[in-house]
């Protein structure tokens, strides 16, 4: 609970100037009150609303300066008239009062600027620019009345405070990538699909799989769901890779890759997978030396061995991978497996090590005669790896010689659960089962409608409020399971809902296969024991979620072995903050820093863009939501051809064109 002196953010009017500390009303939003490490903030403004830390804030200053950031952003932007044109009145009027020159017709004026962009702009950034401006010109009418009655400068005029602002949008902040999501969609509106591939590349590198594989938070936070369906984000975003590849075009760059440093410095990234590719490309754009050491034959870790053909094609997965390797600067060796000593080989050798290694340890359902030896009982890493192994790269042999015909019974509720049960189907098992704890809208929830959609029609059964109680065997391999059945109770308290066992709901179930994917673990042998990393309770390692270093100096982490099982959007998000922060550590005397741009991320996270109660207004709605056509049921269940085909050039236009570009500028005042 952020405590402050005053704020009108979203609606919720606190002010405590007149009172004493004890009396003071405290925020329910986590406002920025302090902006990092010991630099406290003054103000924060932005798009609902101001929020005032220090009673000794100069209110016109804030507002000038916050109407100079507007200034250059709608200088960029140019598409909107009353925004433009409104943006720069705000801003010669503000200065024209801050610097002791201003009236109050200037006053007049700049409400009534104000209060037309924020009816005939047409996009967001221009519509709530004006908000806490005027709110500023209401509570803070004595400064602006001081500056105008007596003609001098604001207390604060081109004084020592900074400004640090940021443009965000609702989706952009929900996605852990923080990908510039209206600007790709922006072009694919207007068919300039490079413009829309360099705008995902500035923070997320694989983009061909990242839009097809991604979870899609972004979608949960489209103001679009509050007037009729969310924008399909994700699919969009794969126009822009697919249009690179399919024209043989040069790899797009988010900047111009530099040239190779020669100084010596070099970094060791220790695992291939999404991570670890992000890591070596952003530093690798900086033309550092990245060496990456890689346990499996192939590339691109467990979405390479672990997703399906069918939903994450490897020729495109390559593409992704190839535009890393194909920086000067990185370099890959396979088939290379790293244990404790040649870790600590690897860290004397590097300047810098980022651990990227996964979770490829399948973890127990925990049920009575649980053993992992017994026949039948295959982990789910093991059979993805077989499944995945054999149809992408031809290695091993087909999965469908131990499936086929059986009955398989898979426990999880996650993605890796969902290409379990898939991959079974089209390996020729006869019945495919999975077993959830929980409720229909949780494993929805936790993949997405899609995969649980598309698993059902493909005849996938789900029993739900169920768990593995004993297994049962011939002395050989698997023969039945003894289930039990949950209610599933409400917590008076308003907790989370509580599981209680059905007491005459045990069945059995006859099974030839069952494959747990409940959840992995990451291997952590291959840590030094005398370095003593720390972990987190969860068996991974702890870093504080900022810089990714861990204990040990010079050695950081992220993804699956930081975090636990992840996305890849997830694992993205953590590796191009930890490039970012060991690009500087090389180069700063070994000083972990953030760039404002990523504190301000933080913030903005903690405090949440998007308002679901927002009731929308002047736009149409009932437009529907595109839908991209899929492989029918019948072909996809026996093949592993990509089942979403994507939208056609005029379905994507039109999708795009729901897009209402809802940006949203901030900014700090230290």
């Amino acid at each position: 609970m952020a405590k402050l002196l005053f704020s009108t953010w979203q609606g919720e009017l606190i002010d405590n100037r007149d009172k004493s500390p004890e009396e003071w009303s405290e925020s329910g939003f986590k406002l920025p009150e302090t902006y990092y490490g010991e630099r406290d903030s003054k103000a924060f403004i932005g798009w609902d609303g101001v929020a005032i830390f220090d009673e000794d804030i100069d209110a016109v200053e804030l507002a000038n300066q916050y109407a100079a950031q507007y200034q250059e952003y709608s200088e960029a932007c140019g598409r909107c008239a009353p925004g433009r044109w409104g943006g720069k009145i705000l801003y010669d009027l503000l200065d024209k009062i801050a610097r002791g020159e201003g009236s109050h017709d200037d006053i007049a004026h700049l409400k009534e600027i104000g209060q037309t962009m924020m009816v005939t702009s047409k996009c967001e950034i221009g519509k709530t620019v004006p908000k806490p401006i005027l709110d500023l010109m209401e509570y803070y009418k004595e400064q602006f009345d001081t500056c105008i009655d007596a003609q001098i400068p604001s207390k604060h005029y081109n004084g020592d405070t900074s400004y640090i602002a940021k443009v965000t949008a609702p989706c952009t902040d929900l996605c852990p990538s923080h990908v510039d999501i209206p600007a790709y969609i922006e072009g694919v509106r207007d068919m300039v699909f490079t413009d829309s591939l360099a705008a995902t590349r500035q923070t997320m590198p694989l983009a061909h799989t990242c839009g097809r594989v991604c979870p899609h938070p972004c979608e949960d936070a489209c103001r679009r769901a509050n007037l009729d369906e969310p924008i399909s984000i994700m699919e969009l975003k794969r126009l822009g890779a697919d249009y690179e590849t399919d024209h043989g075009l040069d790899w797009l760059h988010p900047y111009e890759p530099e040239p190779i440093k020669n100084d010596g410095k070099k970094v060791a990234v220790i695992g291939a997978g999404p991570a670890g590719l992000t890591v070596a490309y952003y530093l690798g754009l900086q033309g550092i030396q990245v060496d990456i050491f890689e346990e499996l034959p192939v590339n691109g870790g467990e979405v390479a061995v672990g997703v399906p053909e069918y939903r994450m094609p490897i020729d495109k997965y390559n593409k992704d991978i190839q535009l890393v390797l194909d920086l000067p600067s990185v370099s890959i060796t396979n088939n290379h497996r790293v244990n404790a000593e040649r870790l600590k080989e690897i860290e004397a050798e590097y300047d810098v090590t980022f651990l990227g290694f996964g979770t490829r340890l399948s973890k127990k359902v925990r049920a009575k005669n649980e053993n992992q030896k017994m026949g039948g009982y295959w982990g789910a890493i093991e059979m993805l790896d077989k499944v995945n192994l054999w149809h992408k790269y031809g290695i091993g042999s087909p999965a469908s010689n131990e499936l086929k015909g059986k009955t398989v019974v898979c426990v999880g509720g996650g993605f890796t659960s969902m290409d379990v049960v898939r991959c079974s189907i089209r390996e020729g098992a006869e019945r495919v089962i999975m077993i959830y704890r929980r409720d229909e809208k949780t494993i929805i929830r936790n993949t997405t409608y899609e995969e649980y959609h598309e698993a059902v029609e493909e005849g996938v059964e789900f029993i739900f409020h169920s768990a593995i109680e004993e297994i049962f065997d011939d002395g050989e391999k698997i023969t039945n399971l003894k289930m039990n059945m949950f209610d599933l109770v409400p917590d008076p308290n308003g907790g989370r809902a509580q599981l209680v066992k059905q007491e005459d709901g045990d069945f059995e179930i006859e099974a030839d296969y069952l494959i747990p994917a409940v959840s992995q673990a990451a291997d952590l042998q291959l840590l030094p024991k005398e370095w003593d990393i720390k972990l987190t309770s969860w068996g991974t390692i702890l870093t504080n979620g900022k810089d990714y270093m861990t204990s040990k100096e010079g050695v950081f982490a992220g993804g699956d072995c930081e975090y636990g099982p992840m996305t890849i959007v997830h694992a993205v998000k953590q590796a191009r903050r930890a490039a970012s922060v060991m690009g500087r550590y090389l180069y700063n005397g070994g000083e972990l820093t953030l760039t404002d741009d990523e504190i301000m991320e933080d913030h903005l996270e903690r405090l949440k863009v998007y308002n679901k109660k927002e009731k929308i207004t002047g736009w149409m709605p009932g437009i529907p939501r595109q839908e991209s056509e899929k492989l029918g049921v019948d072909e996809r269940k026996y093949t592993q051809r990509e089942v979403n085909l994507g939208f056609t050039g005029e379905e994507a236009i039109a999708e795009a064109e729901r897009c209402m570009r809802c940006y949203y500028l901030s900014m700090v005042a230290v």
